[in-house]
């Protein structure tokens, strides 16, 4: 604001602004808000470990549960982002044995891959 007086004055333009106005703190207070804002994202992001999402070198697998019970998968491989359903209906038709899943007792599931 020093500056604006300045060029006020030799212009001729002096027009005498309050150093009390009490709206002056508002824009300072917006741009804290946005640090805030901003601060608190980075921290989301690192908590839950998702800055692999903007790597695009990074493979993720999420699974989450929709607010209907439904559940999805969604995996990121490179720069491609899928979104699978997950039905409750049994997969019928011919396929070969991967491997075998167990879940333990603290619910943890465990996939043992055989072996070729």
């Amino acid at each position: 604001m020093k500056y604006m007086k300045k060029g006020r004055k030799e212009m001729g333009l002096s027009i005498e602004t309050s150093e009390d106005d009490p709206l002056s703190g508002v824009a300072n207070l917006l741009d804290l808000g946005l640090v805030f804002i901003v601060a608190l994202l980075i921290t989301f992001f690192s908590a839950y470990h998702l800055q692999d999402l903007f790597n695009s070198k990074s493979e993720i697998t999420i699974m989450r549960k929709a607010r209907n019970g439904e559940m999805e998968i969604i995996t990121k491989k490179g720069k491609k982002v899928r979104m699978l359903k997950v039905s409750k209906e049994k997969a019928t038709g011919r396929g070969e044995r991967l491997g075998v899943a167990y879940r333990l007792e603290d619910g943890t599931l465990v996939y043992v891959p055989d072996k070729e």
